[in-house]
């Protein structure tokens, strides 16, 4: 059972030292806190997922979640 009220999509950027991975998730604000946008239990299960295979280099996984870019050295 999720929190109740309005439901938003927003685009989170989970950062690693090789990769950065946009992600777009639902948050809730909630009915009797109008003051900010909140994230879910499973939500937050998710963003620890997506940093851990993103740690790990599982690129294949990441992009089923979302975009992945990839950092490059400076010259």
């Amino acid at each position: 059972m999720g929190i109740p009220g309005e439901r938003v999509r927003r685009t989170r950027l989970i950062q690693t030292e090789k990769y950065v991975v946009a992600v777009e998730i639902e948050m809730v604000i909630p009915a009797d806190d109008l003051s900010e946008p909140c994230y879910e239990s499973e939500t937050v299960q998710l963003l620890r997922e997506i940093k851990e295979h993103a740690e790990r280099g599982d690129v294949a996984w990441l992009t089923k979640k979302g975009k992945v870019y990839a950092a490059t050295e400076a010259a």
